[in-house]
């Protein structure tokens, strides 16, 4: 089935109908849609066309730092990808009764199914890729930030030593328990339970645990895209909150956005 909108569209549908397992497809679906060959998708990414038409058939499992470049050359988000839980759950996380919640009025939700924008433990979408874990913890794909709980397992790492990666944006972590290595440039670091780090993500950067104990920690990806002006963020922010239909958003009259 030929599928119409955006190469993000095209993923999400994909997603949406294939479960996690069907993240090869998803990637395949974007790529033809963006117009870029294997052989052109391989070259940015730094691996083989025929690596990526396994990924893409689901016959191979891309590290970290490959799947990020790839969909960072696709302009698609991790978020996309976390659309869809690795048990199958649906696209948009929640329970059968979700449609009905959404009908009744902003008051009665707050108090019947918690605050639009609330997402539960139990319903974090999440992916896995050789031992590291994301939950991507906004209840949809946020156009402003990717809000993540990532776990490095014992022994995991996001890229090898001799293949760093880098992409648009800054990135900003705060590690909950565990311990992990990070190198950004030249520099190397061991960040520990209460450590943060903020740094930017053009520079190529790593991160490995090769500890005893899981590494968990929440991280923020800003900018990945590209930056937008305050009054652009403003208008994105307040057309959240209305389609969320939450009467309390107004971010963006406080930073003068207009309708």
């Amino acid at each position: 089935m030929t599928r119409s909108g955006s190469p993000k569209e095209r993923l999400i549908d994909a997603v949406r109908e294939n479960g996690a397992p069907g993240m090869g497809a998803a990637i395949r679906e974007a790529r033809l849609a963006s117009g870029i060959s294997l052989r052109e998708l391989g070259r940015r990414v730094g691996v083989s066309a025929s690596f990526i038409s396994q990924v893409e058939l689901g016959r191979a499992t891309p590290s970290i730092g490959t799947l990020y470049t790839v969909v960072s050359e696709l302009d698609l988000s991790l978020d996309s990808l976390l659309a869809t839980a690795v048990t199958g759950a649906p696209m948009v996380p929640g329970s059968a009764s979700a449609p009905e919640a959404e009908a009744l009025p902003a008051a009665e939700r707050l108090t019947s199914t918690g605050i639009p924008g609330l997402q539960r433990a139990a319903t974090a979408p999440d992916i896995r890729v050789e031992g590291v874990r994301w939950e991507r913890l906004t209840v949809t794909d946020d156009p402003l930030v990717e809000f993540l709980r990532v776990t490095y397992s014992a022994g995991s790492e996001s890229n090898p030593p001799e293949n760093m990666m880098r992409h648009a944006g800054w990135e900003y972590l705060h590690v909950l328990t565990g311990q992990m290595d990070l190198q950004v440039g030249f520099d190397k670091d061991t960040v520990q339970p209460g450590d943060s780090l903020s740094f930017d993500s053009t520079i190529p950067h790593r991160i490995s645990n090769p500890y005893a104990v899981d590494c968990v920690s929440i991280w923020a990806v800003v900018g990945r895209h590209g930056f937008a002006h305050p009054r652009d963020i403003a208008e994105r922010v307040a057309r959240l909150g209305q389609n969320s239909g939450g009467e309390g958003f107004d971010y963006g009259s406080h930073y003068g956005a207009t309708d």
